[in-house]
């Protein structure tokens, strides 16, 4: 017999939602190097907790090494809780990425891997103690050497904002790569005679039994509907839904900042400003679900792993995160035949309720 038993009302019960790629929020930019960083990563996690996410990764886009020096060490990891979403670690996005495809990535502050690469990545960041994920671009020179000592250290390496072909993209993952960041956008366009980075959704030059993971942006902004299907069914097991959201998610139209950049909001778009490239996004991980469930026509229940088990199993915590089984973290969020979040509870305990949900 359970310790204590709710009636939900038959509502849906799911683990809580962890989004892997999120660079602020309401009005906080992760990548700004403040003296209190920590406040502003304080507030978003308990903002995401009334869009049911449990677990998120803070993202620093492109940035000069002084912000990560200043802002890495004041975002650790980070249990959840009545206060807020739990912390897995930071996502560093950049600098070492491609030029041509750097998308809202400022090109003053990229970089490229220099005779002793992995020196050279330590210089930049600083510590890399409270990180998770690097996203880098495999075509760059001495990469596969940084991948592999990245991934010696448990770190996740994510390939993106990239020009790589098909075989640059095997190596890589190859050499330890397990993630995709943000499939079709800031990357060689699918072409049938080289299909670049995304064509490692149904490569058979994977290591045996290695899944690779790819993250979407399903906000119906950055991926057409008809894309989102086809990576799902060529690949179902591996996508994960990510907000990629910017530090305008919440707020309305007007200008607001991207780590060293300006972002420009109308209604539903964010571009840098002055210009119409996109500049992330502002949906949040509730509205990607629904999205993602209403574009793809998958199951409610292939929508809720897209955001939870398959973050979890990316980041190797499916035994803790990502899951309802027994011995893993109870971290889970009520939801209502729409989707909409009717409550949140994160190790067993209730820490955000819709007004009109019930008990």
């Amino acid at each position: 017999m359970a310790d204590e038993q709710r009636d939900c009302g038959g509502r849906i019960l799911a683990p809580g939602f962890i989004d892997v790629q999120i660079n602020g929020g309401f009005g906080v930019d992760f990548s700004k190097a403040t003296e209190d960083v920590g406040s502003g990563v304080a507030l978003v996690a308990r903002r995401l907790l009334s869009h049911g996410v449990t677990s998120f990764c803070p993202t620093l886009v492109t940035s000069p090494p002084e912000v990560y020096h200043k802002v890495l060490p004041q975002i650790p990891v980070k249990n959840g809780g009545p206060h807020g979403a739990g912390v897995l670690g930071v996502h560093l996005e950049g600098p070492f990425i491609s030029r041509e495809k750097r998308g809202a990535h400022p090109e003053a502050y990229l970089r490229s891997f220099e005779a002793n690469a992995f020196h050279d990545v330590l210089a930049t960041y600083g510590p890399l103690d409270n990180v998770c994920i690097v996203t880098l671009a495999p075509e760059l020179a001495r990469s596969h050497e940084v991948i592999q000592a990245l991934t010696a250290q448990g770190i996740r390496v994510s390939l993106g904002h990239s020009v790589a072909d098909l075989q640059a993209a095997e190596v890589a993952v190859q050499s330890g790569a397990t993630f995709i960041t943000h499939l079709f956008n800031a990357m060689l366009p699918f072409h049938h005679r080289d299909p670049g980075i995304v064509g490692l959704l149904t490569s058979d030059q994977l290591p045996p039994g290695h899944c690779i993971f790819y993250g979407m942006i399903a906000d119906g902004i950055h991926t057409n509907p008809a894309a989102l299907r086809i990576a799902h069914r060529a690949h179902p097991q591996g996508l994960v839904l990510v907000t990629d959201a910017v530090p305008a998610l919440g707020l309305g139209n007007g200008r607001h900042t991207l780590g060293q950049q300006e972002v420009e909001v109308d209604g539903l778009i964010a571009y840098i400003a002055g210009t119409k490239t996109l500049g992330g996004s502002i949906a949040p991980m509730d509205v990607c679900v629904r999205h993602f469930l209403q574009a793809t026509g998958c199951s409610v229940e292939s929508a809720l792993e897209a955001a939870s088990l398959h973050p979890a199993q990316m980041l190797g915590l499916e035994k803790t995160k990502g899951s309802l089984d027994f011995g893993a973290d109870a971290d889970f969020v009520v939801l209502n035949d729409t989707l909409h979040v009717q409550a949140t509870y994160i190790s067993g305990e209730l820490v955000w309720q819709a007004e009109e949900a019930g008990p």
